[in-house]
């Protein structure tokens, strides 16, 4: 069985990743149709976040083993890594279709793509804990998917 904060880390890191890199992948091509430019600003937010997050991860761990002093099982080390390695992937899965379609044309297969990638992550996640898998992938399509279209929307009318 997966160690629980393995698991927390590669489904936080993975289901940010998507929301977050959506967002900003058709956030920045509401202002921009510079392929470049979207990559680039694409990939440096990857970059960032998934060394933020795999940062945050190690530190908030190790505050939680600080403050309970009974011995834990889980390697700080690992679970930042887990979380980096999670938010990385999962933040180059909306990069894509703008290497294979024009702009606008590659928005709707990004949203779909994130879609159903939050869609298969709750899936995975219902069979490795037992739960209805349908019924966890629905739940992380919803809650990731609002996120999504949220962001996409501030995207949307913050552009300049």
């Amino acid at each position: 069985m997966i160690h629980k904060d393995y698991l927390r880390s590669s489904v936080f890191g993975f289901e940010d990743a998507l929301v977050s890199t959506t967002g900003v992948v058709i956030g920045i091509s509401t202002g921009t149709s510079n392929i470049k430019f979207i990559v680039l600003a694409s990939l440096v937010t990857i970059a960032v976040e998934a060394v933020s997050m795999g940062a945050g991860q190690f530190l908030s761990e190790r505050t939680l083993h600080e403050a309970d002093k009974r011995k834990h099982r889980d390697s700080l080390l690992m679970g930042s890594v887990i979380m980096f390695f999670s938010y990385f992937f999962g933040g180059l899965i909306p990069i894509f279709p703008i290497f294979l379609l024009p702009l606008p044309l590659a928005i709707f297969p990004i949203l779909f793509l994130a879609f159903l990638s939050l869609f298969i992550l709750g899936y995975v996640k219902g069979l490795i804990v037992e739960i209805s898998p349908t019924r966890s992938a629905l739940e992380m399509l919803f809650v990731g998917g609002l996120a999504t279209i949220i962001g996409v929307i501030a995207g949307y009318f913050l552009r300049v």
